[in-house]
């Protein structure tokens, strides 16, 4: 899950300090990279920049982590050749996440006339750190992506509860981009089980165990060389033990999993573009490109595109599973003659429920 932490500070040193070289010449340049803006990401005082805010708030800015999956991590260690397509794959994925938060969490809160409106924002700069371990040297995948609370042109801060609002659906996204793009980059391909357990095509379950993670304490903030993390990791592989490979599903990889996107809406009494775009994403099993997956939301939901903030417009469950009759889509372009199909049957069907009820 994508953690967002607030800054109330502009000293940067933690993220400017560290060379993260556990992952050295897997990633192009250094750990730091601009998603929008330039300068020295090195430099604390051009990262330090991207932290803005108003005279009336504390809150500079954010800290998004955005974290891969434990089995993506894990092929850091198992398979150093293609290390560098995973990171690129990351960082790929990362980006479609901010831009999503960029494009439908970002608001700023506008109160004229005693109402409330909600007006798009857009961040100055944007800055991220790629990492490879976690404190206890494990493969850890992540990178943390610095924004200010203040938005370009705004004299007032951004609406923290949009960004929290949008955090599930960004993470989706994320997450079902990295599957697609790690297909794209490397050898691998990563599925999402119906319980929303992510693997990667045979690799055995026993590495998931070897480094889970979890841990009583929080561990030393250390700075790994590239050297010390692969003798760590090849030294911990002797403890390996096999718990064999988990089979993915045997439909085809384009298809999308129309029972899980239908479970995950299930029980909501309204349905807004951010549940819509979750469901999707974590349907898409084998991933879907993020340009894929918000094409064939916005058009099978018109009345949602564009929706932005916490006041999102919603429509109703029923409405929203008609998109369950969807099979084999994959990443094509909708038609919208395929659209009025799925609608016909979805009257068809209702009518047939109301007659036999009589």
């Amino acid at each position: 899950m994508i953690r967002v932490l607030s800054r109330r500070s502009n000293d940067v040193s933690y993220f400017t300090d560290d060379r993260a070289l556990e992952i050295e010449g897997l990633r192009d340049g250094g750990p730091g990279w601009w998603l929008r803006g330039d300068g020295d990401a090195r430099d604390p005082r051009s990262v330090g920049d991207v932290l803005r805010t108003s005279a009336r708030s504390s809150v500079l800015g954010y800290d998004i982590v955005v974290a891969a999956p434990r089995p993506t991590s894990i092929l850091l260690a198992v398979d150093a050749e293609h290390g560098a397509g995973v990171v690129d794959a990351h960082r790929a994925s990362v980006g479609a996440a901010i831009d999503y938060l960029e494009e439908h969490a970002l608001v700023v809160r506008d109160r004229r006339g005693g109402e409330d409106r909600d007006r798009a924002g857009r961040w100055t700069g944007i800055v991220g750190f790629t990492h490879g371990v976690n404190r206890h040297g494990e493969p850890h995948l992540h990178d943390h992506v610095l924004v200010g609370a203040l938005p370009e042109g705004s004299r007032g801060v951004l609406d923290s509860r949009g960004l929290f609002a949008h955090l599930v659906a960004a993470d989706a996204l994320y997450r079902t981009s990295l599957r697609h793009e790690l297909a794209q980059r490397t050898p691998w391909s990563a599925w999402r089980s119906f319980e929303g357990v992510e693997h990667v095509v045979g690799l055995d379950e026993g590495y998931r165990a070897l480094w889970g993670g979890h841990h009583a304490d929080r561990g030393e903030k250390l700075h790994w060389r590239r050297g010390d993390a692969v003798e760590r990791w090849n030294l911990d592989r002797n403890r390996f033990e096999s718990l064999g490979v988990i089979d993915p599903p045997s439909r085809h990889r384009s298809t999308l999993d129309e029972h899980g996107f239908a479970g995950a809406l299930e029980g909501r009494s309204d349905v807004a573009r951010r549940h819509v775009i979750t469901a999707w994403s974590n349907a898409a099993r084998f991933g879907q490109s993020p340009a894929a997956v918000t094409r064939a939301v916005d058009s099978l939901y018109p009345e949602l595109a564009g929706a932005r903030g916490v006041r999102e417009p919603s429509i109703s469950l029923r409405d929203a599973r008609m998109t369950a009759r969807v099979r084999d889509r994959g990443a094509r372009p909708l038609e919208m003659s395929d659209l009025e199909r799925w609608r016909q049957r979805s009257r068809d069907e209702s009518r047939e429920r109301s007659e036999r009820s009589r």
